[in-house]
């Protein structure tokens, strides 16, 4: 793979960064120099969105470290948010029968899993909405403040923008490879982390969809796409983007389907391509 591509060199129309392990460093926070470059990217007119796994209700201190509030694509495209108004402004979610249906057959394959769905309301902070709930025997994968902890068949009982499924000790990759055939297409099954848990969406959905209905939103071409990430959930749109950079932490697949490697999540490696335009 060649560290520059002629893509490279076009200046992007719009900017699209996954946020754990790419924008922000292992310390959790945003460089100054990428928030810099970030900065003066905007200020240029350029467009700058995230596509995360995470939630709306957990953008807020990305929104902060950025100095910036974008719009966001969310939990791997189900979601298009809009921070700065604090709005939900799509959602694709799994209904009822399809979440028992896959709940089944991974307790089935995957014995001692534990279960849980995160859905979403009208804004990141809807009270009418518990956002993310889980099953007792759900073992979580980090911090989760806002979890209430129900029943399974109550886990299953609404529709969700994802449902997650967790097995600690297991690799996500072994759990995949365990449910693909069982599935099919009639789900979307990635990860973000390798640490038992894997995560369920409605069947096309990623943040390569999740970015072509935003550059919709907002009569955009989705063809001058600069793309960061560093997983499997990342490859969808490093793929469809005119020009997809990995990370240098990045997990090997996600490398492999980069057209560029950059310096780590820690070291400003989104910082360093958008300095080609903004410096």
């Amino acid at each position: 793979m060649d560290a520059v591509q002629d893509n490279s060199h076009a200046k992007p129309e719009l900017i699209a960064s996954d946020v754990d392990g790419t924008l922000i460093g292992d310390d959790e926070r945003i460089s100054d120099r990428t928030r810099a470059a970030v900065q003066a990217a905007v200020a240029d007119g350029t467009r700058f969105v995230l596509a995360t796994g995470r939630p709306p209700r957990w953008i807020g201190p990305v929104v902060d470290g950025l100095g910036y509030a974008p719009l966001a694509v969310c939990a791997n495209g189900a979601v298009l948010y809009d921070s700065d108004a604090d709005r939900v402004i799509s959602a694709r979610t799994v209904d009822t029968d399809t979440l028992t249906w896959v709940a089944q057959l991974a307790v089935a394959a995957l014995p001692g899993c534990g279960l849980a769905a995160e859905r979403v309301g009208a804004s990141a902070h809807d009270a009418a909405t518990p956002q993310f709930v889980s099953s007792p025997d759900y073992q979580h994968a980090w911090l989760n403040p806002d979890n209430t902890e129900v029943s399974t068949e109550e886990v299953l009982a609404h529709p969700a923008i994802k449902l997650l499924i967790r097995m600690p000790g297991i690799a996500s990759s072994f759990m995949i490879e365990r449910l693909t055939p069982l599935v099919g297409d009639s789900v979307d099954l990635t990860y973000s982390t390798n640490n038992g848990l894997i995560e369920v969406s409605a069947p096309g959905v990623t943040k390569a969809s999740g970015l072509t209905a935003l550059a919709e939103h907002l009569g955009m071409d989705d063809s001058a796409i600069l793309a960061f990430g560093d997983m499997p959930n990342d490859i969808p749109m490093l793929t469809m983007a005119r020009h997809g950079v990995a990370v240098a932490n990045a997990h090997d697949d996600a490398i492999a389907a980069a057209d560029e490697v950059t310096a780590s999540n820690s070291n400003h490696g989104v910082a360093r391509v958008l300095e080609r335009w903004w410096n």
